[in-house]
């Protein structure tokens, strides 16, 4: 993939709205599918966006592929999208947040 400056941009974009690390990501992500019977091998644990994002954390930008820059856009859209949980009920919030650290973003993180 060439580098250019919308791909800056992008990848500006996607580390400003990813704000854990890939370790915090990784530990989230095992975490968050850790049953009691069973559990998924540490590299398939979390839902495939998640997987997809914790790869991208670990690449430099100029080893991107396409796959990489479409999911970089989609997760800058989902998380720009869904930030304000100011006036929503607990539960509702809670969800919310779960659902975000499982791209990456954690709306209670500074």
């Amino acid at each position: 993939m060439a580098d250019s400056p919308e791909l800056g941009a992008l990848w500006e974009d996607f580390h400003r709205v990813v704000n854990m690390t890939s370790q915090e990501l990784d530990s989230w992500l095992r975490t968050r599918d850790a049953g009691e019977l069973t559990e998924p091998l540490p590299d398939q644990a979390g839902p495939p966006l998640g997987q997809q994002v914790l790869a991208i954390l670990r690449k430099r930008r100029t080893d991107l592929t396409d796959e990489d820059v479409r999911v970089m856009s989609k997760v800058v859209e989902m998380v720009s999208g869904q930030t304000d949980m100011a006036n929503e009920p607990e539960p509702e919030r809670t969800s919310r947040r779960h659902a975000l650290m499982s791209i990456g973003h954690d709306p209670l993180k500074p």
